[in-house]
């Protein structure tokens, strides 16, 4: 827990006028080793942390301690300036069921504003803590707290999409990738077979919207219904403020019928919803994306229809109950990993970070991204599963010359570039290379000698890199061993250069010299084979896509919050 509190915190920007942090520990009764204006220093919270002692006791009053910190921290006296608008947080870590009640303290911490993430162990209560929660998704599980940093980035990623207007105090600000404009259309199975589970649908739908920012010139939400045919319950320009949108689909009603013809309703959303007329903003460069929840298999032909779509520039992202058709969904999302099952609809609060995240338009920023690839002896049966991992990867960028650009390049001994940033400029090339490439085997792994020589011939302005134009640099390294050479000057030399360093290891791989390879701890990740290397996309395209940066405002906004850490200590 404290390793996980310190992880957190080193990713914060704590100065009095920005981030501030407290931390409570509590059993029977809470304690504060901490309050939100004791200080203004990050290396003092690190410390104080570092030193805490494990409280211990029985039972769990985890109700008693969101009051106590309701009324004692969140106030302005403790450092708390909700009164001036800034967020207020709170993680809570539990190991258990509580022994009071908890549902009234936090309500009454929610009335207050304060949003509330909870992480629970296999012992903890998790309907308990989906109440807690702000909402359900904010409630995470692991088996034990020593999974914690599994779930740190999910985390991060759900407390940074917080944000509200300040005062800025530099003229520059960090643009987070939310601020872009989307046309969202949902499309809804109303047929009779998810007459029981529309009420999740729409409690869905509610959640996503809740997390956009619904005006004319933001995004723009559209809602479809069907079954044998298609019903329009409102087009992309009908409402411009969010809780129009919020009460129409509040009081939708059940459409029933059969059959289920997904490709018919597939079709009419491109003919008639993602047009000009109806709101669609597809031609001015704004990102369409539809969003299908399908509970049975379709009864007419979808793949023409969806491939239209496509064509067209619609990402389609698909979530099916037990009842779809998996392989159907797949085929007609914009990839294999934008459909997402779930058994029941009753489950879709389960799914809502994973949806919200994979929807992020990539489009809005430009990166370079070079993939460094372990190709010696021990890699050969994994390399597979590294080609299609950098598939995968590849399909969620903008590639062109001036958004995104890829370059991947093989080491063992020596280093192989396979091409550069500046060789394509379009999506199809770079994926039909990494199809074709061979593993390049070989002895022994020098990890060192290829990252210097990344620096040294890839990131370089002749390569195609970008970084003189203040265009993100990242290296993304998979690697299958340890390193026979020194590999921390190399790094620390692409550190200087400001690229970004995310590094994958299997099982045979050093941990920590991955760690200390990549930007931070939290993003070197580990896998048992290469073949589980999807289980870790979505986590690495988060951290990749949270990269921010600098760009003159749009608006005078910078980002100050309060966080409050809550950790439960019974025995």
């Amino acid at each position: 827990m404290k390793d996980f509190i310190q992880r957190l915190v080193e990713k914060l920007n704590i100065t009095a006028n920005k981030d501030r942090v407290s931390v409570v520990q509590y059993s029977r009764e809470p304690e504060v080793h901490f309050y939100l204006n004791t200080y203004e220093r990050k290396q003092d919270i690190v410390d104080t942390v570092r030193g805490l002692r494990h409280k211990g006791g029985r039972p769990l009053n985890t109700g008693a301690a969101l009051q106590y910190v309701r009324d004692n921290v969140f106030t302005p006296s403790s450092g708390s300036r909700r009164l001036d608008g800034v967020p207020q947080m709170l993680i809570l870590l539990s190991g258990g069921r509580s022994f009071d009640n908890v549902y009234t303290p936090a309500s009454s911490l929610k009335e207050l504003g304060v949003q509330i993430f909870a992480i629970g162990t296999r012992s903890a209560d998790s309907t308990e803590l989906q109440r807690i929660s702000k909402d359900p998704s904010s409630a995470v599980s692991v088996s034990e707290f020593t999974d914690l940093p599994n779930v740190q980035q999910q985390l991060l990623a759900a407390v940074e999409s917080v944000a509200v207007p300040s005062k800025p105090e530099t003229p520059t600000v960090l643009v987070p990738v939310s601020t872009a404009r989307k046309d969202v259309v949902f499309l809804l199975d109303g047929s009779d077979g998810t007459r029981n589970g529309f009420p999740s649908m729409k409690d869905f739908v509610q959640r996503v919207v809740e997390k956009l920012n619904v005006i004319d010139d933001k995004d723009r939400v559209a809602v479809v219904q069907y079954s044998r045919e298609p019903e329009v319950h409102f087009y992309l320009n009908t409402y411009e403020r969010k809780q129009d949108v919020l009460d129409t689909v509040k009081g939708l009603t059940h459409k029933g019928g059969r059959p289920l013809n997904t490709g018919a309703a597939l079709q009419y959303v491109r003919d008639n919803v993602f047009t000009p007329s109806s709101g669609s903003r597809r031609l001015d460069g704004v990102p369409q994306m539809l969003i299908l929840l399908s509970g049975g298999r379709s009864f007419d032909n979808v793949y023409t229809p969806a491939t239209s779509l496509r064509d067209l520039g619609v990402q389609i992202f698909t979530i099916g109950s037990r009842n779809a058709d998996s392989t159907e969904l797949q085929r007609i999302s914009k990839d294999p990993s934008s459909a997402i099952a779930v058994s029941e609809f009753t489950d879709l609060p389960n799914v809502q970070q994973q949806l919200l995240v994979l929807a992020v338009p990539v489009a809005t920023a430009k990166k370079d991204v070079v993939f460094l690839l372990d190709g010696t002896d021990g890699t050969r049966n994994g390399f597979p599963a590294m080609k299609d991992f950098i598939q995968r990867l590849v399909e969620k960028l903008n590639i062109t010359a001036n958004k995104d650009r890829v370059s991947v390049v093989q080491y063992s001994r020596e280093p192989e570039v396979h091409f550069y940033l500046n060789t394509y400029e379009k999506k199809q090339d770079i994926v039909d290379t990494v199809r074709g490439l061979r593993h390049k085997g070989g002895r022994p792994l020098n990890t060192g000698a290829a990252l210097q020589y990344v620096r040294d011939n890839v990131f370089t302005p002749s390569s195609g890199s970008r970084r003189l134009d203040g265009v993100p640099q990242m290296l993304i390294l998979l690697s299958g061993g340890r390193s026979f050479d020194n590999v921390y000057t190399p790094a620390s030399s692409l550190k200087e250069l400001g690229v970004q360093i995310f590094a994958i290891g299997t099982r045979s791989a050093d941990s920590t010299e991955l760690q200390r390879i990549s930007k931070d701890p939290s993003s070197a990740v580990s896998v048992s084979e290469f073949t589980d290397l999807p289980n870790v996309q979505q986590q690495l395209l988060a951290a990749v896509e949270s990269v921010a940066v600098p760009s003159k405002p749009e608006t005078p906004t910078v980002l100050g919050m309060s966080f409050c850490f809550i950790s439960a200590a019974s025995i």
